[in-house]
């Protein structure tokens, strides 16, 4: 009886075994990605494509796209099982002044145009979506789900009335601030420190009116203080577009412990950025620095450049990229973010948010063709489809619909 009773327990365990995530192959693991993909809708909350729309060989379709680092388009989307992503109407700091507000307001305009634009001229591949339901839906239909973020509050200026302006374009998030301070709230990575010790007192009116619009809040970018007065400020649930853990890798640009703390006690999710610098601090690589920082004083450090000007300095980026190319971050180190950010804040609040088009990409995820490479890993390490489903986009779209039902109940 001993013995019968012995000889079952290893072949249950030897079931168990075998079957395990460590126990399957690349191909087995690709196979159950490729499957999963199939099921369930997948978003990357944050993209800097529409920085590409006027960049020379660049086809959204994605059949001829030559843009040289161009990340995400349609075809690229489809292969790596991506149904939906955020596009960044993203505007630089510059100066706080009523003349650079109304410029920087129109070029926010021309980017929306251009978005919408380059969505139509694909109709059976790709829509507009405003509601957290589209992406399901237009999966369903087989199309691309391409919504529409405001990356730095800048061009609201000190108008608030352009807040519903944007919403009615598609806007359906506000990242507060980016790289330097501006009217809304300090950055984490401004070199003169904080201008406001957190949120400003217009911030504060920002903040009401996209709770009031249905805008999610995106604490990406801004400071430590900020995202503590943001999170009290608003009436919904807070997001992280793009960000990472600051845990792993010690940049002021991911968040503490105690701010994914905070963010899951609140409702809200992180959305787990793949910029190779956030991910793992960068080797050094001094021929590269000396080449950026020459091409950054050439062109005046990127500000006040027109449109065409503007294209050419990014297209120098990116040869300078290849020249002197760094050792990126992998897939396995993202997945290591992953992991802390659910230790500490718990499945419920952890998504992607790749900054494609905006630096990010690593090691095994360069673009989006390749994004069921990150499925693999969760796998790997023993996911479940359930909660790889949270992480695709269920947590995302559950502080979307709160955003959204809020300003309904009190619009």
């Amino acid at each position: 009886m001993r013995f019968t009773i012995s000889l079952l327990f290893f072949f249950v365990t030897m079931q168990f075994s075998c079957s395990s995530p460590q126990s399957k192959s690349q191909e087995q693991l690709l196979e159950q990605a490729n499957k999963l993909h199939g099921k369930m809708v997948t978003i990357d909350t944050h993209t800097d494509t529409p920085l590409d729309f006027l960049r020379q060989g660049f086809d959204f379709g994605g059949e001829n796209n030559t843009a040289r680092g161009s990340r995400v388009d349609l075809a690229k989307m489809e292969k790596g099982g991506l149904d939906a992503a955020f596009f960044a109407v993203f505007i630089g700091q510059d100066d706080c002044t009523p003349e650079k507000y109304a410029e920087v307001h129109q070029r926010a305009l021309d980017i929306f145009s251009a978005v919408q634009k380059e969505v139509a001229r694909f109709p059976n591949r790709a829509a507009i979506a405003v509601n957290p339901d589209d992406a399901a839906r237009l999966k369903n239909e087989g199309k691309r789900a391409i919504y529409i973020g405001v990356e730095n509050g800048y061009p609201i200026g000190t108008n608030l009335s352009l807040l519903q302006d944007y919403y009615n374009l598609g806007a359906r998030y506000v990242t507060l601030s980016h790289t330097r301070n501006n009217q809304i709230c300090d950055s984490s990575t401004d070199s003169e420190g904080p201008l406001h010790n957190g949120v400003s007192e217009f911030g504060k009116e920002v903040i009401a009116e996209m709770n009031r619009l249905g805008m999610l809040v995106d604490v990406s970018h801004i400071s430590d203080k900020a995202f503590f007065d943001a999170v009290e400020l608003s009436k919904t649930p807070v997001f992280a577009s793009h960000s990472c853990a600051r845990a792993i890798c010690d940049n002021p640009r991911n968040l503490t412990d105690e701010m994914l703390t905070k963010l899951a006690e609140t409702g809200g999710v992180v959305q787990m950025c793949i910029l190779s610098d956030y991910v793992k601090t960068p080797e050094p690589n001094p021929a590269r620095d000396s080449a950026r920082a020459e091409l950054q004083q050439k062109y005046g450090g990127f500000k006040n450049l027109s449109d065409s000007v503007r294209m050419i300095a990014y297209s120098e980026w990116h040869v300078i990229n290849e020249k002197y190319p760094s050792k990126l971050a992998t897939v396995s180190d993202v997945v290591d973010h992953i992991d802390h950010m659910v230790k500490v804040a718990g499945i419920d609040h952890v998504g992607i948010g790749t900054d494609f088009d905006g630096g990010g990409g690593v090691d095994g995820c360069r673009d989006a063709s390749e994004m069921k490479n990150i499925t693999v890993e969760l796998l790997r390490r023993g996911y479940s489809e359930k909660d790889i489903r949270k992480i695709w986009g269920e947590n995302f779209l559950r502080v979307f619909r709160k955003a959204q039902e809020f300003a309904k109940q009190n619009g």
